[in-house]
């Protein structure tokens, strides 16, 4: 898994808009640009224009697929251009004239938002301790990581708590310690793995499957818990990025369990807790890139 999403992936909703702080407690937006941002094609490059954007921008609608960005604003186009442009994910003004009434106000809810926390919070840490528990008496290298990247993202939603209703500012460093804690769970299930490749392990192919398949249900669970508050702040997407790339190793685990019955080697094992090493790694570089 690379640390960009170029190939054009629709993990955020098209369309959906975002209201900014507005330059100043007078006037409204009496100009509407669009914008084509050619490397921005994921939450992480829709939050960095995002937040350059702040203070600016009276109203954002991002289109993922298009690769656009909407923008409401009284100060002048070009200023709006230069912004985005100084990003370096490339900025090419579509279309700009009068703004034809402003975007629909989004209103924040923090308390949802908490809500939807404390049951991430709740889910990630059963599952931290199930995988492992599992994984140590398994032997296997791919619970064990997508145990220690369940502890990971419950450490990110705790601090997610802590951010939701208290500013940009705060959600930022939040998503960015978020990101750290990814960095340094990642370099750790590299030491991991290559305990296990060299002094061997006899690993459970049986529990592998069961124990990660219903990890995969508890992300599923994780998602369309946060599937309605993505479009928040900087944590909260964060918190997204993490479960994704969870359930995509709750897969890979799964497979690596088959490979393991019917090849009879631990090496599969041993090869997605690489795989889920480096998801890890690529996640924390993408939540990292969210300051600019």
């Amino acid at each position: 898994m690379s640390s960009s999403c170029s190939g054009g992936c629709r993990c955020s909703a098209p369309g959906a808009v975002v209201p900014a702080a507005p330059l100043s407690a007078s006037g409204e937006a009496s100009l509407r640009s669009t914008f084509r941002v050619g490397d921005m094609d994921c939450p992480a490059e829709e939050a960095l224009v995002r937040m350059e954007l702040d203070g600016l921008a009276h109203g954002l609608e991002f289109d993922l697929g298009a690769r656009t960005v909407t923008v409401w604003h009284a100060v002048q186009a070009d200023e709006v251009e230069a912004r985005i442009a100084r990003l370096g994910m490339g900025a090419e003004r579509i279309a700009s004239g009068p703004a034809a009434g402003a975007p629909a106000a989004r209103t924040e809810d923090p308390v949802a938002e908490r809500r939807a926390l404390r049951w991430l919070l709740a889910i990630n840490a059963a599952m931290f301790v199930i995988e492992g528990l599992a994984g140590w008496w398994a032997e296997s290298s791919g619970l064990l990581a997508d145990g220690l990247d369940m502890f990971a993202d419950a450490a990110v939603y705790a601090v997610a708590l802590y951010a939701v209703g208290r500013g940009s500012a705060l959600q930022l460093k939040a998503a960015r310690f978020a990101g750290v804690l990814q960095l340094l769970l990642g370099l750790g299930l590299f030491v991991q793995v290559a305990d296990h490749v060299l002094y061997g392990s006899e690993t459970l192919a049986g529990a592998m499957m069961g124990v990660s398949l219903l990890a995969l249900v508890a992300n599923v669970a994780c998602m369309v818990l946060i599937a309605g508050h993505r479009n928040g702040g900087a944590h909260m997407k964060a918190s997204y990025i993490f479960t994704a790339n969870d359930a995509l190793a709750n897969l890979g685990v799964i497979i690596a369990g088959g490979l393991v019955a019917w090849l009879g080697t631990p090496w599969p094992d041993w090869l997605i807790g690489s795989i889920i090493g480096a998801m890890v790694l690529a996640g924390a570089w993408r939540i990292l890139r969210l300051r600019h």
